[in-house]
């Protein structure tokens, strides 16, 4: 399988063109770690170009559209991306390294979002205000103008349905500067968005390096409002970047998400759960459940079956479709290892998966790794691994459960397993996190449920109507008519 998107070159006003320094990036499949082709890599001029042609949209057809009209635009979207379901989950399965089926329902997800927000454009209102008497006082929601979206390489289909479709129905035009690991399915959207109808300049696409194209978005004074998925370090030096320019931020950073398994919980119905959180995409995921925090009544039987399950996975290339797919580089395959060599010195090895045997010499895999017996303040249980890895620590009480379950700098996402309706409501209020999962962990990804972080996982909200509000700036007028 071959590409050419270097010849393609960027998506800006509608037209592809080829970058203005026509410098390229390799298209890297982490299956094999052969290269299949390249990709161009956004200049300075071509940001700028970008955004200039963002600000004529917002400002000129598409900014002036009936919002029903732009929920059919994106509606229509949405249908022909699942009419091109097989060669999306193919293209973000080879950029990605994700098993094949993951990678189909993220393009499910996409094509939800993209439902989702064509029929929620219309449905953003503005209040009315009681006052004094002689004023009529109301609000309204306006579009920001020009949004710059910088995703990661984990999920690109996804968070671009939850931060730039969300962006678009709200009548903003959006640049986008989709990861260099993996920008395939970005440049792809593109293509399908402007044959179902997009405006020309709606949605402009500048893929390049974090270094170039990244930085210069982020620090651009031209653009409103910035929406950034991707790690901690980064993420705060895009909030330094954009606050020059005064300019919002909405920052999904990083997570070290635990699970809370009390000794009243449904162990048939948690152990998928507390193994698939942790191993989806290969671990690569901000809020993969990680720390799996075990009750004393009930830990030797959680780490015993979830061992089991651990000797049941293998790693492989993503069209094989098995349990983990390769990580998403060399740099990436490394850095995991480290953690598992660690956790190997100072911990105890409970459960691992193998390598298949169909893994290619090349792939970036590791053997998915279980660690048992580990302390609430281990690096294992405070790092963000990014790799199919975890830890299970024991605990007495519900105070000592939170109390480790929040001894982190991250707050993202958490999980309660326990019968307790008490337990369960004391707990969800007393966990630091943005999303709390009862008896269940990530509500099958819900593309209506408000996702984001506090701490070190970040600031602001995506997916719902949260979404919305965010990509949009509240106006208050007050007539006085006497």
């Amino acid at each position: 399988m071959t590409y050419d998107f270097a010849r393609d070159g960027v998506f800006i006003a509608g037209r592809w063109r080829p970058s203005g320094s026509g410098d390229t990036l390799p298209i890297e499949d982490p299956s094999s770690g052969e290269t299949l082709g390249e990709l161009a890599a956004a200049s300075a001029a071509d940001v700028d170009e970008a955004v200039a042609a963002a600000r004529a949209a917002s400002e000129g057809d598409w900014g002036a559209m009936p919002a029903f009209e732009r929920g059919r635009i994106l509606s229509r979207i949405g249908q022909a991306v699942l009419a091109e379901m097989d060669a999306l989950a193919a293209l973000e399965a080879t950029d990605v390294g994700k098993p094949l089926s993951q990678a189909r329902n993220d393009v499910v997800a996409l094509a939800r979002y993209l439902e989702f927000y064509g029929g929620a454009a219309d449905k953003l209102h503005g209040e009315t205000i009681p006052f004094q008497a002689g004023y009529t006082v109301y609000t309204l929601r306006e579009p920001h103008g020009v949004t710059g979206h910088i995703i990661p390489w984990n999920y690109p289909m996804q968070i671009i349905g939850r931060s730039v479709v969300a962006a678009l129905a709200t009548g903003n035009a959006a640049v986008l500067k989709p990861a260099e690991q993996a920008s395939l399915t970005a440049l792809s959207f593109a293509r399908i968005a402007a044959e179902a109808g997009l405006p020309a300049g709606a949605l402009n696409v500048v893929p390049g390096t974090g270094a170039v194209a990244g930085a210069i978005l982020a620090a651009h004074p031209g653009v409103d409002h910035i929406s950034f998925t991707g790690s901690t370090a980064v993420g705060q030096a895009i909030q330094a970047a954009a606050a020059r320019n005064a300019v919002p931020v909405t920052l999904e950073l990083g997570g070290k998400s635990p699970q809370l398994v009390f000794d009243d919980a449904d162990l048939d119905k948690a152990l998928p759960f507390l193994v698939n959180a942790g191993i989806q995409n290969a671990g690569q995921t901000c809020s993969a459940g990680s720390r799996i925090l075990v009750q004393r009544g009930v830990y030797d039987q959680v780490v015993e079956r979830m061992a089991a399950r651990y000797g049941d996975l293998r790693a492989g290339p993503a069209m094989a479709d098995l349990e983990v797919g390769p990580l998403i580089s060399a740099k990436q395959r490394v850095m995991v290892e480290s953690y598992l060599e660690l956790g190997r010195r100072e911990l105890t090895v409970a459960g691992e998966g193998k390598i298949a045997a169909e893994a290619p010499a090349g792939g970036h895999y590791v053997a998915p790794t279980l660690f048992a017996d580990v302390r609430g303040d281990h690096a294992l249980a405070q790092e963000e691994i990014f790799g199919p890895a975890q830890v299970v620590i024991p605990f007495d009480d519900d105070a000592q459960a939170v109390a480790i379950a929040n001894g982190t700098p991250y707050g993202l996402v958490a999980g309660i397993w326990t019968a307790d309706g008490g337990r369960q409501m004391r707990l969800a209020k007393r966990l630091r996190a943005g999303q709390v999962f009862i008896n269940n962990y990530g509500a099958a990804g819900g593309v209506e449920l408000p996702f984001g972080g506090v701490g070190r996982s970040g600031h602001g909200r995506e997916k719902g109507f949260e979404a919305l509000y965010a990509f949009t700036t509240l106006k208050t007028v007050a007539a006085h008519h006497g």
